[in-house]
Order: C-alpha cells, then structure tokens, then sequence
C-alpha cells in the first residue's frame, strides 16, 4: 500500500481554505453540495484532505454502537476533537478490494469495517470507492483507488510545489510493525510517540 492522502483538521472549513490559498496552493471543495472538507492534490503522490467535521450523523452513530461497531464512532469523535492541523493519515491499495489488507490484519488479531462511499465532486465527477476502518484507531484507515483518478495531469500549484515528499506519523510502538507491513510507500516515516503528524514538500 502507499500513503493516500493526510487529513489537516480545520475548526473553519472556509478560513483554512483561505489560508492555504493564500500560501499558493489550489483548493477544491471534496462536494459540489454541502461540503464538510476541502482537497488539495497532486499529479502524483498522495493528497491532502481539508477535514471540518467527520463525514457521520448522530443517528449513524448511534446505529454503528448498536452493532458493535462503536470504534468507528470513536475514530470519528478523534477526528473532530483533533487540534487544527495534520493529524492522520489514509494508506492505499491497488486493488478494487481488502483481500490482502483483511489477511494481514486478522494475522494481527485486529478487527475491521468496511464500507464503499462515493461523492460528486465540483466538476461533476462521481467518485466512488471502498474504505476498510480497522478497530484500532492507532491504525491508519484504508481505500481503494477511486473509480475515476480526480487528480490533474502535469500540475504544479501557483507557489511552485509539485507534491508531498515525506510523510512523518507518530504513533504507538505496538502500531508500527503493522504499517510497516501494510504500507511500502518510501514517502512514509514512523516514529513512537503521542499524536503528530508532519509533512515536507517538494
């Protein structure tokens, strides 16, 4: 797998788009129709997500506690508690499933969810994918490629950045063999220690 995107928590959805503006990137809304986040790609590598508020209802809530899936809910309630900035991060297969994903994570005894999603994106678009949320939410969460690649070709942002080059994730030391295994992307850097999240461009 290879690093997807990095979630950055705003607590104003259209200040920080702002901000970022500001700095020289091009910021698009993630839906043509009440958006809760913003994207900023790259013709390669991974992205970043504008994340206001998490993409959950209190009824869904609600309903994943009554099925046993209330660390789902709690992975939601770490993302809107989070402090603004980069805070997590999506891994990426190449697949159009978890086949793989599922295999490794039972052989570490963990638990998982998945689910498919789509949305309409600003140009019209229908993306559409699947998203794996393993029980720990030390764990960074899982996608599938999108059905349509929404990333410009031969694009560089107005400041002159072409991309993401390294990715630096703190997590627990009982977390990292496990991404270690997941993920192969040269672009990743793991380190113990309590929630930061940085990264470096090129």
């Amino acid at each position: 797998m290879k690093v997807s995107h990095v979630l950055f928590k705003t607590n104003d959805l259209k200040k920080t788009i702002k901000e970022f503006e500001k700095s020289g990137f091009k910021v698009e809304y993630g839906s043509k129709k009440k958006p809760h986040n913003a994207l900023i790609y790259f013709s390669e590598g991974p992205y970043i997500e504008i994340l206001e508020k998490a993409p959950i209802t209190s009824l869904i809530k609600l309903i994943l506690r009554f099925i046993g899936k209330g660390y789902l809910v709690e992975r939601f309630n770490s993302w809107e508690q989070a402090q603004e900035g980069f805070f997590e991060i999506c891994l990426e297969n190449n697949a159009s499933n978890f086949r793989v994903e599922k295999q490794l994570l039972n052989k570490f005894g963990e638990k998982y969810f998945v689910t498919q999603s789509k949305r309409t994106d600003p140009l019209n678009r229908v993306l559409k994918w699947k998203l794996l949320f393993p029980s720990q939410i030390k764990i960074p969460f899982l996608m599938t490629p999108f059905n349509i690649n929404p990333k410009p070709k031969n694009f560089v942002h107005p400041n002159k950045i072409r991309g993401i080059q390294q990715v630096f994730y703190v997590t627990e030391p009982n977390i990292i063999p496990i991404i270690n295994e997941l993920c192969n992307d040269d672009r990743l850097q793991l380190s113990a220690g309590k929630g930061e999240c940085k990264v470096t461009y090129e």
